[in-house]
């Protein structure tokens, strides 16, 4: 049984913890390690301010409601995860209700709905969004402007990103003062930051540590890894417990087992009635 920082009894993980984030020799590993080595190679400064510039406006034309938007993922799979093939709307209904159950109650409701909508950014995959690639939206998130660190998944294949011999960018810190905070880095572009987006933009009345949640929930090497301290302040740190007690959820809930979103379905939708407007812009 897994525990949270609070010491409160969690929930059973649907395998061995140590069977996650397998990126050595899963069953998906050719998929998983392509999407990096893309990722790693194509994630530049450059491009990832291009893209938030971008998409923070929110200007693509497509107008809907958070859950048609979840109902979108039904035909996305996520080829940068080693641990699930289904589809990702499971996995959503997977995360929020293992929260549900270790944070009961109104009080926690935010984190319910947090948990069902933190992989919504994910839609760029579609059709809608003109199919935007499996590098440019999903897997680990990084700093961009400064030195990659080593605790990034499959750390080899930054050798080819033209950032990473750059001495505008190659040094510990490097466009950054030290500790500025992670509101005024730039990630590597995906479907965290553009939700974050999204929610900004639509006035959406989550609470901070939601919001830190998806925006920062892969950006593993930070809040599993301990690393880049450098780049982060006193409120990062003091909203890291929530992202990495999140981080529990999103992934030990993963199972291959469908859950019955139909049945689920109402409770979310009043949850996304008092959080979001009917209409979003994306």
């Amino acid at each position: 049984m897994i525990q949270n920082e609070e010491n409160k009894p969690s929930f059973l993980p649907t395998k061995d913890v140590e069977d996650f984030r397998n990126y050595e020799n899963s069953h998906l590993q050719d998929t998983v390690s392509r999407a990096y080595k893309n990722s790693h190679t194509l994630q530049t400064f450059e491009y990832a301010s291009e893209k938030l510039a971008h998409y923070k406006a929110l200007s693509s034309g497509v107008q809907m409601s958070i859950w048609e938007a979840a109902e979108l993922l039904n035909t996305i799979v996520d080829e940068s995860d080693p641990d699930s093939d289904i589809p990702q709307i499971n996995h959503l209904m997977q995360t929020a209700e293992a929260i549900r159950k270790v944070y009961p109650g109104e009080k926690y409701d935010w984190f319910h709905l947090t948990g069902f909508i933190h992989d919504l950014g994910k839609i760029l995959l579609t059709d809608k969004f003109q199919n935007q690639p499996q590098w440019a939206v999903v897997g680990d998130t990084f700093p961009l402007g400064c030195r990659f660190d080593e605790s990034n998944i499959f750390y080899e294949y930054f050798k080819d990103n033209p950032d990473n011999d750059n001495p505008k960018y190659n040094t510990e810190c490097g466009v950054y003062e030290r500790n500025c905070g992670l509101e005024n880095v730039v990630m590597s572009w995906g479907h965290d930051e553009y939700l974050y987006q999204v929610c900004l933009g639509n006035k959406a009345t989550l609470p901070e540590e939601a919001l830190y949640i998806i925006r920062f929930h892969s950006f593993y090497p930070w809040h599993k890894q301990g690393q880049y301290k450098h780049i982060t302040n006193a409120k990062d740190e003091s909203m890291l417990k929530w992202v990495k007690d999140f981080n529990m959820f999103d992934l030990y809930s993963k199972d291959a087992e469908p859950v019955d979103v139909e049945k689920l379905r109402p409770y979310y939708q009043s949850l996304i009635k008092k959080y979001f407007p009917e209409t979003l812009s994306w």
